[in-house]
């Protein structure tokens, strides 16, 4: 089993191991020509990882670490600025931009507190999908079946979740739009986490929908995505775990269980049926403003309205360069007049008090994380109509939840067969202190 952040941080500590054999061992499996190294990164910073690790060590042994995590290597997705390197966005179509002058507050934060970024992660051209192909980096493979039946890894954030699972980085700072860290932790048997949205400075991270963005992480427990979003947030340290016993959840019946995969369906039930031993209150019952959510996002939502608005100019001079999967779906925010999106942000806003409103009474929502299993890859690579039906499929639960403005995780599920699926614990805006703490309860019930 691949360690915690917490397991690394007492192995530094305690001197059984250094900064520069973490990021050592972390290259190796990157640069392993048996593994998914070359379809996870984009870039790979061997000697100025291994220069910041040096630096780590120097100060650990001065006693002098910035924090408990200085030294551990992360990954980076490309849509986030880094100080001298070009912000791609998994695009070719922006590979010869300026390169950046200054990390993005989100990098800054994170090598503030030391650690140390092994590299940029592939995703999803422009973190437009769920499913994390990109027909001009790769398409990194879940690990799941990787060597007979290679699965995607969910998207966008495609590589930072395939790193972490390949523990060719420790943790990767991801963004979510409509579940692009929830996904890939899903598919890949990781934990992500979407935080509100505004908790988490967004500048120097390439949007996709201003109004949706948001900037969290993928790791291998809830107390590592804790830690990672108190970093990233400036917020306080995380909260005790909250006992199980006692705790009210919202199972909603409405969207978010229909069309399951039957595994998916049954590790879900599994779940459910665990936390009701151990004493948790499941409250199954109608969410109506999940049922408003497709007819608002008819002509494209916020994120084709607010991706065309970024893209347009960029679309008529080197349009033939996009992923055409990912091009369609931007051109579709063409289709949208401001009328259309004035009504689009009035009706989010009402949207979002009553589903407050609706919660107010629950510890948390609980529900799959994707209604999906992971599709094989192969399945989808020239087929455009089962690529957009399982796109839709593993968007649509978390999507539900960034139009709430919500916060919420995903814990990893095993299914039939050993297939990954995922739990999502969700709570309204703001809540991610008392989401945190529910989770990491649930998580260790899950595992009891």
């Amino acid at each position: 089993m691949l360690p915690t952040l917490a397991d690394l941080a007492d192995d530094l500590a305690s001197g059984r191991t250094k900064a520069r054999a973490l990021v050592e061992a972390c290259i190796a499996r990157i640069d392993d020509p048996e593994g998914e190294g070359g379809r996870a990164f984009v870039r790979v910073n061997r000697e100025a990882a291994r220069a910041s690790a040096d630096a780590q060590d120097l100060l650990r042994k001065a006693g002098a670490a910035p924090s408990p995590f200085a030294g551990i290597p992360i990954g980076v997705k490309d849509l986030f600025d880094v100080a001298g390197e070009v912000t791609a966005a998994g695009s070719k179509v922006l590979r010869d931009s300026p390169p950046a002058k200054a990390d993005a507050p989100a990098v800054a934060r994170l090598r503030r507190a030391g650690f140390v970024v092994v590299g940029r992660n592939t995703m999803t051209e422009f973190a437009y999908s769920g499913l994390g192909m990109n027909p001009h980096t790769g398409n990194p493979a879940a690990p799941f079946e990787r060597a007979t039946t290679p699965r995607v890894s969910g998207g966008s954030s495609s590589g930072g979740a395939v790193a972490v699972a390949d523990g060719m980085a420790h943790a990767a700072l991801g963004t979510d739009t409509g579940g692009s860290c929830r996904i890939p932790a899903a598919f890949c048997g990781l934990v992500g986490f979407k935080p509100t949205a505004r908790r988490v400075p967004r500048e120097g991270a390439f949007p996709l929908s201003t109004t949706l963005d948001s900037i969290g992480p993928i790791a291998r427990s809830v107390a590592c995505c804790a830690t990672l979003d108190a970093i990233l947030s400036g917020g306080d340290a995380p909260l005790p775990a909250r006992p199980v016993a006692g705790l009210r959840l919202l199972v909603p019946t409405t969207v978010a269980l229909d069309g399951l995969d039957a595994p998916v369906a049954a590790a879900f039930e599994a779940a459910l049926e665990r936390l009701a031993k151990a004493g948790a209150h499941i409250v199954s019952a109608p969410f109506p403003e999940f049922g408003e959510i497709a007819t608002l996002n008819a002509k494209g939502g916020f994120a084709a309205a607010e991706s065309y608005a970024v893209h347009r100019r960029l679309l008529a001079e080197k349009g033939e360069g996009y992923d055409p999967r990912v091009s369609v779906r931007v051109r579709r925010g063409s289709e949208q007049s401001a009328a259309d999106y004035v009504e689009l942000v009035a009706a989010r806003a009402g949207l979002v008090a009553r589903a407050a409103a609706r919660l107010a009474g629950f510890d948390a929502l609980a529900l799959p994380t994707v209604a999906i299993a992971p599709p094989r890859i192969a399945d989808l690579l020239t087929d455009d109509d089962a690529y957009g039906r399982a796109n839709l499929m593993a968007l649509r639960n978390p999507t539900l939840i960034n139009m709430i403005d919500g916060c919420a995780i995903s814990l990893p599920l095993t299914g039939e067969g050993g297939l990954p699926a995922g739990l999502m614990l969700a709570g309204a805006p703001g809540t991610d202190a008392a989401l945190f703490a529910v989770a990491a309860g649930v998580e260790a019930a899950l595992k009891n």
